[in-house]
């Protein structure tokens, strides 16, 4: 089945840019677009789509507030890829407390977006995961310790490293690990692997 996707982007030369990107993908169906973050909690919510790409700065509600709305709406998760000019730095804890996803620069190669989209949908990988783990261990404030039984600590260490799931079941010599990572987040209390990897980083 198709990924369905929503563009949210206040500039229309980016949304079309995106469409003319992520329009020709047999696996990708862009279902909607809006121009501020207001429509985009609307639209999100009347079209439940699989994943928004989402701005951070935009006018009647920015990037992240949208966010927190839509991912705080009942039924299937609407996962959240944010997407920015600049170093996110600044906005990465905040944009991780309201429950994004992933983050990818504006000028993303066309194959890694398109990646970085199917990531966050299964969530079976980081979307760039060297660099989503640098800022995350550059910003994570310090928290409690997560006590773990030891398999699950041996594949929180691999999810925190950036490992996808198939690299973490080829460093671990098994055929999956995709039950047993869910069963990890379930643990952990957090709804996706970059949250993981934030909770790794603040527990040490």
């Amino acid at each position: 089945m198709s990924v369905r996707v929503l563009l949210v982007d206040d500039a229309a030369f980016v949304r079309e840019g995106f469409r003319m990107v992520l329009d020709p993908e047999p696996g990708i169906d862009v279902v909607g677009e809006a121009a501020d973050g207001l429509t985009g909690v609307a639209e999100a919510e009347r079209l439940r789509p699989d994943v928004v790409l989402m701005d951070v700065r935009m006018p009647a509600l920015d990037g992240i507030e949208a966010t927190r709305r839509i991912v705080a709406l009942d039924g299937p998760p609407v996962r959240v890829l944010m997407l920015t000019t600049f170093d996110l730095g600044e906005y990465l804890l905040e944009a991780l407390d309201a429950g994004v996803s992933g983050f990818a620069l504006k000028d993303t190669p066309p194959e890694d977006l398109l990646a970085g989209i199917l990531a966050v949908a299964h969530d079976d990988a980081l979307v760039d995961p060297e660099t989503t783990v640098r800022l995350i261990g550059r910003s994570a404030r310090k928290g409690p310790a997560i006590a773990l039984p030891p398999p699950q600590q041996a594949i929180l260490d691999l999810v925190a490293a950036g490992l996808s799931d198939a690299e973490i079941a080829q460093r671990l010599g098994r055929d999956g690990v995709g039950d047993e990572i869910a069963e990890l987040l379930s643990t952990l209390g957090v709804r996706d692997r970059i949250h993981a990897v934030l909770a790794a980083h603040r527990a040490g």
